[in-house]
């Protein structure tokens, strides 16, 4: 994200962990369209403790705080949703994937089309980052393969985990899925500036 900035503006960077990094086991289709994973970063937005907030663009609540504005919304990184299959086996595909595979995954959508695609399919809840949820895949008997999005894996060097990029037809994607989403108050008008000039994003002032 800094390296988007222009040279001339001095960034630090400062991390929060939100309720949906703390909390591992309210599933996700529970909360879809709440703060669940921008409230405490939406917090120190609002405090001015920070300037500019980074989200993942899919996890944005429904309604934003009336004190803070999306003054960007970056092109995805990659759109797709992806197949990682457990590191011993070697299925290539979910169609590849034995009868009755276990597969988990978070989001309501995910669950929903994946059971579309393949009836047999026993879709599991997993929470997790994403390192979690690979560990509890490789660890664990019960589980064949997990389905995320192909953006975490990118930005955290681990494509090489990726089996299968699934196809729009079976997996439709988030509309906004691999972009980030840059939040600022409705007053700093500096920032609202700054971002609605940079070519790299799509205004939403």
């Amino acid at each position: 994200m800094i390296n988007l900035l222009p040279q001339s503006i001095e960034a630090e960077i400062k991390i929060y962990y939100t309720t949906g990094d703390i909390d591992k086991n309210t599933p996700i289709s529970n909360i879809e369209g709440t703060d669940f994973f921008t409230d405490t970063i939406e917090k120190a937005l609002i405090n001015n403790e920070i300037d500019i907030a980074v989200h993942s663009a899919k996890d944005l609540p429904d309604k934003i705080p009336e004190e803070l504005v999306i003054v960007g919304i970056t092109e995805s990184i990659d759109p797709y949703d992806v197949l990682v299959v457990r590191a011993e086996l070697n299925y290539r595909s979910l169609k590849e994937l034995p009868w009755g595979a276990k597969i988990a995954t978070s989001s309501k959508r995910r669950k929903e089309q994946l059971k579309k695609f393949r009836e047999d399919f026993q879709i599991l809840d997993i929470r997790g980052n994403i390192e979690e949820r690979i560990y509890k895949l490789d660890t664990s008997s019960d589980l064949d393969a997990i389905v995320i999005a192909a953006a975490g894996l990118l930005r955290l060097g681990l494509e090489h985990r990726i089996t299968e990029r699934i196809p729009f037809d079976i997996l439709k994607p988030h509309p906004l899925q691999g972009s980030l989403a840059i939040e600022a108050r409705r007053d700093n008008y500096k920032i609202i500036e700054l971002f609605s000039n940079l070519e790299h994003f799509k205004s939403k002032i």
